[in-house]
């Protein structure tokens, strides 16, 4: 057999920088006046024609300072029986030495910028300021002690909305003594109305758990009701069997059933797998049309265009079915779609509910790979998670607080984070590199972009001991 024919490579064009640099940024302008402005030839006065303007980008590098605080003392020279001075004005790490500004600066190089503790002290320490790591690992943990509360608004405000998305992943960590990794998992709840012009803010928390079962979630969906938009996990469906007073109606994603198909077309080139692929895809189609509209147009939109495509689709799958054989994997991706075709098509009752959980599985893909693994006997434990696709930084804290299982991760324009890696240091070298590539991918199909929405958090507490940080 001869060799198979290489595939011609397509040449993309070269990516460059070309055009004008951001208004946003400061002008320093310095004009270059020739030295003498007498005509060479009859020395006259010459005046200006023109000029000719080129602007080149600039950097002021951080600059470390010290913030000296000064209280003066006043005493009474008359009864020297009282003494007068200012308060203390209070910092984020009670008698530490370091400014907000610094707390968060390193906050930001490490889960935005992905620089580890142990590079950081390296880069203080090329400008004469020794820190040690477990100094640096103590003001991560002070910065998460100060989110914790906002974390948790931040979950109680998703778990209030009526429909919420929800989605989960694997999320391996080490457990010495095992001999491997123990496969945890990073639940992601998420809200987002603005397909349909919705009143409620973006958002996304995260939560870490030792198991995807359906305690594990449900732990996290006490006393939440309404529409939850998820994939075809069982868990799920215990949680609403065993719902007694708080009701949850489970809304499925078309993009799931679509990923079984394409599963079938490509391990057997079956053309009804890809007819109904393409079936699919009108509605999808649709779907791009009428999002951003009101719930109501799109509503409208559906129930005329995407409801007769969902019937005919319904009444094909079942006669396939029963064509097929039962142990096909056609057979199985059939099953599997009308098994659960009241949430697949919920979509054409409600212009709320989206057609998949593309919302929030976008929000899944700046997690880390298992070359990102933090030991449970560590300082800054057994916990990593997103970041950003959104500005989001990850932190923890100690379980003085209350014990509460939550730690805060939070995103803004100056304290951000974007694919978690580890704070171990240089002793472990490799799981200290970027874990994802999560800053492409601009705006991710009009959902949820890089640096969207602006507050995120994540978390889960496991402890930290200052001693091992990092």
């Amino acid at each position: 057999m001869g060799a198979a024919p290489k595939k011609p490579r397509t040449c993309r064009p070269a990516k460059r920088n070309v055009g004008a640099l951001p208004r946003h940024l400061p002008r320093i302008v310095t004009t270059l006046e020739p030295k003498t402005t007498i005509c060479p030839c009859c020395a006259g006065l010459l005046h200006k024609i023109g000029e000719d303007i080129s602007e080149a980008l600039d950097v002021i590098p951080a600059i470390l300072r010290v913030l000296r605080t000064i209280r003066p003392k006043y005493g009474c020279r008359s009864c020297e029986g009282a003494v007068v001075q200012a308060k203390a004005m209070p910092r984020v790490v009670d008698g530490g030495m370091a400014s907000t500004a610094l707390v968060a600066y390193v906050v930001t190089a490490k889960f935005a910028w992905h620089l580890p503790l142990y590079r950081q002290a390296q880069m203080f320490a090329g400008q004469g300021i020794v820190l040690d790591r477990a100094t640096l690992a103590f003001w991560v943990q002070r910065a998460a002690w100060w989110l914790e509360l906002l974390y948790l608004r931040l979950l109680l405000y998703i778990r209030s909305q009526p429909r919420v998305f929800c989605d989960e992943t694997p999320l391996p960590r080490l457990d010495p003594g095992r001999g491997r990794t123990k496969v945890c998992q990073l639940w992601s709840q998420a809200v987002d109305d603005r397909p349909w012009k919705g009143p409620a803010m973006p958002a996304v928390g995260y939560v870490f758990a030792e198991g995807r079962d359906t305690a594990a979630v449900e732990s996290q969906l006490v006393g939440f009701t309404g529409i939850l938009q998820v994939d075809g996990y069982a868990a799920y469906k215990k949680l609403v069997r065993g719902r007694k007073g708080a009701p949850i109606r489970l809304v499925f994603c078309l993009s799931h059933a679509r990923r079984k198909f394409v599963a079938v077309v490509k391990t057997t080139n079956s053309e009804i797998a890809a007819e109904i692929i393409a079936c699919i895809g009108e509605v999808y189609a649709i779907e791009d049309r009428v999002r951003g509209q009101t719930a109501d147009a799109r509503l409208s939109v559906r129930q005329a265009e995407a409801k007769p495509i969902m019937d005919a689709l319904k009444a094909r799958l079942m006669v396939v079915l029963a064509e097929i054989s039962r142990k096909s994997s056609l057979a199985g991706a059939i099953r599997y779609t009308l098994g659960h075709w009241e949430g697949l098509v919920a979509f054409l009752d409600d212009g709320r509910i989206e057609v998949d959980t593309n919302t929030v599985e976008r929000t899944m893909r700046p997690i880390g790979t298992v070359l990102s693994l933090d030991p449970s006997s560590s300082s800054i434990c057994k916990q990593r998670k997103l970041v950003s696709g959104f500005c989001a930084t990850r932190t923890t804290f100690s379980p003085d607080r209350g014990g509460d299982r939550f730690a805060p991760e939070i995103g803004c324009p100056d304290l951000v984070g974007s694919s978690g890696d580890d704070l171990l240091g240089g002793q472990y070298p490799i799981l200290d590199q970027p874990t994802d590539e999560v800053v492409g991918d601009a705006q991710c199909g009009g959902g949820f972009g890089h640096c969207q929405p602006f507050t995120v958090f994540l978390g889960r507490a496991v402890g930290m001991n200052v001693v091992d940080a990092a």
